[in-house]
């Protein structure tokens, strides 16, 4: 099924209602007739929304999830009332799918992909990331004739797995300057009703390997979120050099850090602890820090990653993992423990650098329930945090936190009773909602 197929089914068997995908404009047809005025000026009515309320216990073990079935009132993008269902009202039938916050990917390169495009499979890599710099020196001024057009499909498969929000990196370099920037710009502000997006201006050929400082210099006082990095040790040859540049580039200019860490050895080791020290420095950075992959957390003995966790949480650096398998498992049920941010995203979604990516957070919350072994239903409930980067619909006890009237209206219903069985099953999603538009 293609992806216009997909979304055109979901649309159609959600609401009997066919909504435009990706425009946020209602078509009426079938029993939600009369609704699309309505719809047009963003305020209209679930029903039969299905909603968790609570758990259901066998002395102190969670056994089940407890839900009910509500109706909705959204207006100006927001959740405005939620109440007793009311089956016989004319509204968008939501048809007991249940209603989860819309998906989060926190690390993904929207401005790199092959998405939308004949098939390549990744070639085979020599040298290392240097070699992989190489490459893309070479590709890059090809792929960006065509960036903004494929980005803009890549969301679209973003948004078909539940996804409405996205944090992606965008190659700040000598070879694209600030046109891979510029492109992604394009894309997001045709998709700006349907789609959020933070940036980060990503040095993906180092900071001074190749001379990309002039061009963040500039990418910093543009409407960017964070200052990115890459292996200031490998990459750079100098991990204090490097990082107290990011570090004053983003106090400048008031911007949060999200770095690439792929090494795994004593410099890794180095460089965490390093940006632990920066952060500690300047307090205005805490909530603010993040480093994705942060491989060498999962080469650190269990005392050493206890330690470490609790330092990133005192200074309030989050950590963004692609959820890695295989010979390289990250300790992320130790960070959560300690209270850090732990947040996943795809990466790389059939580019150059990998071509397995799926589009699905709510797979990579799957993947994590298997590798830490969060079989029960307390455990997977737990997991679909990181597909939402965080809000849950029940708390620890099974109170119920989300959604509350007031919530911004980002929203993902998918054919699943309950958050754990969405997380075990990776539930299809049947429609997506972002600032209250009706996505498709």
């Amino acid at each position: 099924m293609s992806r216009k197929q997909f979304i055109r089914n979901a649309a159609l068997g959600f609401a009997g209602t066919a909504l435009a995908p990706v425009t946020g404009k209602a078509l009426p047809l079938g029993e939600a007739k009369g609704m699309s005025d309505n719809i047009a000026a963003n305020r209209y009515r679930f029903k039969n929304v299905r909603l968790e309320t609570g758990f259901e216990f066998d002395g102190e073990e969670v056994v089940g999830t407890k839900t009910g079935l509500f109706s909705i009132d959204i207006e100006d993008g927001k959740i405005r009332t939620i109440s007793s269902n009311r089956p016989e009202e004319n509204a968008i039938d939501a048809k007991g799918m249940l209603m989860l916050p819309s998906f989060k990917d926190m690390h993904i390169h929207l401005d790199k992909t092959f998405y939308g495009g004949p098939w390549q499979a990744a070639r085979k890599r020599t040298g290392g990331v240097k070699g992989m710099i190489a490459l893309e020196q070479k590709i890059l001024p090809d792929m960006l004739k065509t960036s903004t057009a494929k980005a803009e499909k890549l969301i679209e498969l973003l948004q078909s797995k539940g996804t409405a929000f996205a944090r992606s990196h965008v190659n700040i370099e000598p070879t694209s300057k600030l046109q891979s920037l510029k492109n992604l710009q394009a894309a997001l502000d045709h998709k700006k009703k349907v789609f959020g997006a933070e940036l980060v201006a990503f040095p993906q050929h180092g900071v001074y390997y190749t001379d990309s400082v002039p061009y963040l210099k500039e990418a910093a006082a543009m409407d960017i979120d964070f200052i990115g990095g890459l292996d200031p040790f490998s990459i750079d040859g100098a991990i204090e050099k490097t990082m107290d540049f990011t570090v004053q580039l983003a106090l400048d200019h008031h911007k949060g850090i999200d770095i690439h860490l792929h090494e795994s050895g004593d410099s890794g080791l180095k460089t965490v602890e390093y940006l632990i020290n920066k952060v500690n420095e300047n307090p205005s950075l805490k909530g603010k820090t993040y480093i994705s992959h942060c491989f060498v957390l999962g080469k650190l003995d269990s005392a050493k990653q206890e330690a470490i966790a609790e330092q990133l949480a005192e200074a309030q650096i989050g950590i963004n993992s692609t959820i890695p398998f295989g010979g390289l498992i990250m300790p992320i049920p130790t960070l959560m423990k300690h209270g850090v941010k732990v947040m996943t995203g795809n990466d790389s979604i059939i580019d150059h650098w990998n071509t397995f990516g799926t589009g699905s957070v709510l797979q990579k919350a799957n993947l994590a329930a298997q590798l830490y072994g969060q079989s029960t239903e307390f455990g997977l409930s737990r997991m679909l945090a990181l597909a939402t980067a965080g809000p849950v619909p029940l708390t620890d006890k099974g109170v119920q936190q989300w959604p509350k009237p007031g919530d911004v209206a980002n929203l993902a219903f998918l054919d699943a009773s309950c958050s754990a069985e969405a997380v075990s099953r990776v539930s299809p999603v049947v429609s997506l909602v972002y600032q209250g538009n009706i996505v498709y």
